[in-house]
């Protein structure tokens, strides 16, 4: 059994779908229902013992500071890439602290702090068996080892929740292949995820960590956040008038 020290929280994404309430304010410090997202992500971290932490961020960089006087034990890292290459180049910035830790996008709400418990078998992601279709990533698990990743979703298989952990043995290799193709590949337009699940599947045996979908909720849109917090729906009344609200 392996254990948590850290976590590493992905918060440098501008939340364009999101606009214009992320033309102010970065996605994970949106507010909602009073909450701001990426404090439930902290408050679940510990209450799981998980103390030290650190934020990627980018966008809107200077709204995060107040993050390091509100909680001991937050670090932030600029991503310098963030407006230029996809979501591999904020895992790379912080590619030191990959093994034993947790790795979380900012931009979702935690509703069951024990879906981020330290300890785990194996490296691999949080996901919630589904039934019905799904767009999201959808993963093929035999004798507790994600054997196919499917992209486009589909049905009856096990949604791919942004939570997962790495041992310190995989959290080297990680490291290694992000430089690979990050630094000498140049390969900066993927999803980090895609490096240990399509890049080099054959070097990592990723497991899952097994939860409800009412455990994290993922907000991807305007419309998602109007329906959890009424006071959005303003927004989306702008948008169906032809207002400048553009939701993508």
């Amino acid at each position: 059994m392996h254990k948590v020290k850290r976590a590493i929280i992905m918060a440098a994404g501008t939340g364009k779908r999101m606009r214009p309430v992320t033309f102010e304010i970065p996605k994970p410090l949106v507010s909602v229902n009073g909450v701001r997202m990426i404090d439930t992500i902290i408050h679940g971290l510990h209450a799981n013992g998980i103390q030290e932490i650190y934020v990627v961020t980018g966008y809107l960089k200077e709204k995060f500071y107040c993050l390091e006087k509100e909680y001991p034990g937050i670090y932030l890292i600029d991503n310098p890439y963030y407006d230029i290459c996809n979501n591999i180049s904020s895992l790379y910035v912080a590619r030191e602290y990959i093994g034993d830790a947790i790795i979380l996008d900012g931009d979702q709400i935690i509703c069951n702090d024990s879906v981020l418990s330290p300890y785990f078998e194996r490296s691999g992601y949080n996901a919630a068996w589904t039934d019905a279709p799904t767009d999201e990533w959808l993963l093929t698990v035999e004798n507790g080892i994600i054997t196919h990743c499917s992209r486009t979703g589909g049905r009856y298989g096990w949604q791919l929740f942004s939570v997962s952990r790495w041992t310190a043995e995989d959290g080297k290799k990680l490291e290694y292949h992000l430089e690979m193709e990050f630094n000498e590949k140049q390969n900066r337009q993927i999803y980090w995820d895609d490096v240990a699940m399509f890049y080099y599947p054959g070097q990592y045996q990723l497991g899952i960590y097994e939860m409800h979908k009412g455990d994290i909720i993922e907000i991807d849109g305007l419309r998602e956040l109007a329906s959890l917090d009424a006071g959005y729906q303003k927004y989306i009344d702008n948008k169906d008038d032809g207002g400048i609200c553009h939701d993508k």
